[in-house]
């Protein structure tokens, strides 16, 4: 079994695609270990506790130096024992650190087709909103490894979704999420479960 934890700051919207995906078989060989985020309030937390996963909540806020907040989430990665961390929508830059331990264990959703709209600036709705001031047709989702720089890690999966005339940023959001996002999230993990297990 690939063991995941998935590392969340908001709704938990892409954590709830893995968690059906997991319940409905198209997550294969997959069991979600732990939930870690670095909000306290995140909807994603409730999402885990009411799929019976352990959730933690590490926050910056909580320590005094940065460097004390990067060792305790690397302690509690290290302590969950993944052998994948996902992130889906965790806003907090990663240490280098865990990056170089976990290189090749960590992905990534990021709204948007890499290389268009992504990089330091470009999250959440900030991405559709680039997307339509630039008036693109199609725009869509990415997962990728995370490496050092941001957004800039190896892709594993894009999915297009068409940019129609009427959108808004939050409902472009939504269509973004709905049709590529929860797609290919659960997706990514089945094939690296899958190929673990070869």
């Amino acid at each position: 079994m690939l063991r995941v934890v998935v590392c969340v700051s908001g709704g938990g919207t892409n954590l709830q695609a893995l968690i059906d995906g997991v319940r409905n078989g198209k997550i294969r060989n997959t069991e979600i270990t732990g939930v870690i985020s670095n909000n306290s309030c995140a909807y994603a937390m409730k999402r885990a506790e009411n799929a019976g996963i352990p959730s933690f909540c590490i926050s910056p806020k909580d320590y005094e130096k940065r460097v004390d907040f990067n060792q305790a989430l690397l302690d509690k990665l290290d302590e969950l024992q993944p052998d994948l961390i996902v992130l889906a929508g965790f806003l907090v830059i990663l240490p280098k650190e865990l990056i170089k331990q976990y290189r090749n264990r960590i992905i990534n959703i990021h709204p948007s087709l890499i290389p268009s709209f992504c990089g330091t600036g470009y999250y959440g709705l900030k991405v559709h909103e680039a997307a339509l001031a630039r008036g693109v047709k199609v725009t869509g989702a990415t997962v990728h490894y995370v490496d050092e720089g941001t957004d800039t890690g190896e892709i594993i999966l894009q999915k297009a979704v068409e940019v129609l005339p009427e959108d808004t940023p939050e409902i472009l959001q939504r269509r973004v999420m709905e049709q590529a996002e929860w797609v290919i999230l659960p997706g990514a993990v089945d094939a690296i479960a899958m190929k673990q297990g070869n």
